[in-house]
């Protein structure tokens, strides 16, 4: 029995040493491997093909209609955004020319009328600037702005470069504040001084952008002063001397401080004709519409945040609807199309928050007769008010919407009773000459 478990050792001993070798191989020499199981003929993996990808995608609205949406952002709602931007990506680059493997050469899809992107007037040079010129274009304007007119210069820089808009109120206000004293005691000299080192002028104006600028241009200046019992000067803002005897100046570009706003590029309208069409309610939008900014993605994280807090709370039905609104919000933009009486299209381009009177006024630019009122319709005969306090974002209309155009109902009364029809064609002669095709 002891010589069988020795064989039966010395067998399983024989079997783990590993393949044998031939008395004719030299010692170091080993008998290769399976090139399937050599690392260096590995082959690489490979992305989801483009079926895989559709059927993912599909698979996430799926299981987004089986839950649907009644509260705010959750944990789940990233993991499927982020899934599907990752789908989208690997997508990009599996249809891209430079992607490996991919030998075919896709061909931009051209079409006259859609939109060709979001494009901005710069509202200081008038010029026609994309997306992301606006920040650089509208600074190089200011700066340059400073040969002909510092004082105005530097006050669009205060209220332009700095973002945060609580520190810039608190900073106008407080240079406000040094004019005042200057104003209402022109002979007390020690409100003629500020000084730089002063911790509240430190916290509140020198961080501002445009501060020393705006001080400089209205008669100040930088000076070394000395101080009773302290053996170095400091140094101050003094106010000069021309500009004492003419008070009234300092006045004057106080008003202009406090009333100035930011300078921002105006979205352009991108104002649009289309001949009647049944294709009426198809947008193809571009990716601008849906992309934000990084300051627009620190406001969207706010919200979300809030929406988290909020989540935590019990909430009337009142408050979850109000909740389902803001999700409107990730929408920067919105393209437009009015459908008028004799079936000609209106488009245009808005911002997603701007205000319904936004909309009757650009609808009202293109009509012959501006002065008759009108009614803007939404879809399911919903009636759209003028009214400042609703935004486009808060009707749904939003990514993209098609309304429809209708005369006040008594205008029609009283034109019918006069005997009369409105005119089929309501737009501006100009407009209908540059009238297109939508197909």
């Amino acid at each position: 029995m002891k010589k069988f478990f020795q064989e039966i050792k010395a067998d399983i001993k024989f079997k783990s040493a590993g393949p044998g070798q031939k008395l004719t191989d030299s010692v170091g020499e080993k008998t290769p491997k399976d090139k399937g199981q050599q690392p260096g003929l590995q082959q690489p993996r490979q992305g989801p093909t483009n079926e895989a990808q559709m059927a993912a995608a599909a698979a996430l609205a799926r299981l987004e209609q089986k839950q649907p949406r009644t509260r705010g952002p959750t944990s789940q709602d990233s993991i499927r955004n982020q899934v599907r931007k990752e789908l989208l990506a690997e997508a990009t680059v599996s249809s891209s020319p430079e992607a490996p493997g991919n030998n075919m050469v896709p061909t931009p899809k051209e079409d006259p009328v859609l939109v060709p992107g979001l494009s901005f007037t710069c509202p200081l040079t008038g010029a026609t600037l994309r997306r992301d010129q606006r920040d650089s274009h509208i600074r190089e304007a200011i700066l340059s702005h400073f040969s002909t007119d510092p004082v105005a210069a530097s006050i669009m820089k205060i209220h332009t470069f700095n973002r945060d808009r609580d520190k810039v109120k608190l900073g106008v206000d407080t240079i406000a504040k040094y004019l005042d004293n200057i104003h209402l005691h022109p002979e007390e000299e020690k409100y003629h001084r500020i000084k730089l080192q002063n911790r509240v002028f430190q916290e509140r104006i020198t961080c501002l952008e445009g501060t020393h600028e705006f001080l400089e241009a209205v008669g100040f200046q930088k000076m070394l002063l000395p101080i009773p019992d302290q053996e170095s000067p400091e140094e101050f803002y003094v106010l000069g001397e021309a500009v004492r005897a003419q008070p009234q100046s300092l006045a004057r570009h106080r008003e202009q401080l406090l009333a100035a706003e930011p300078v921002r590029a105006r979205l352009d309208r991108q104002r649009r004709v289309f001949q009647p069409s049944p294709l009426a309610a198809h947008f193809e939008l571009p990716p601008d519409f849906f992309t934000l900014t990084a300051e627009e993605l620190r406001r969207e994280q706010r919200l979300r945040s809030d929406a988290v807090e909020r989540l935590s709370v019990l909430r009337t039905k009142a408050m979850r609807d109000r909740e389902e609104q803001r999700e409107l919000r990730k929408y920067p933009y919105t393209l437009l199309r009015v459908r008028l009486p004799d079936g000609c299209l209106l488009q245009g381009t808005f911002y997603a928050r701007e205000r319904l009177p936004a909309l009757y006024e650009f609808v009202r630019g293109a009509l012959d007769s501006d002065w008759l009122p009108f009614e803007l319709l939404a879809s399911g005969g919903q009636k759209l008010v003028e009214d400042e306090s609703v935004a486009l974002n808060e009707c749904g209309l939003v990514p993209s919407a098609l309304l429809t155009f209708a005369w006040d109902a008594a205008v029609l009364e009283d034109l019918r009773a006069a005997g009369a029809e409105p005119d089929s064609s309501v737009l501006k002669p100009e407009l209908l000459v540059a009238i297109e095709q939508l197909s």
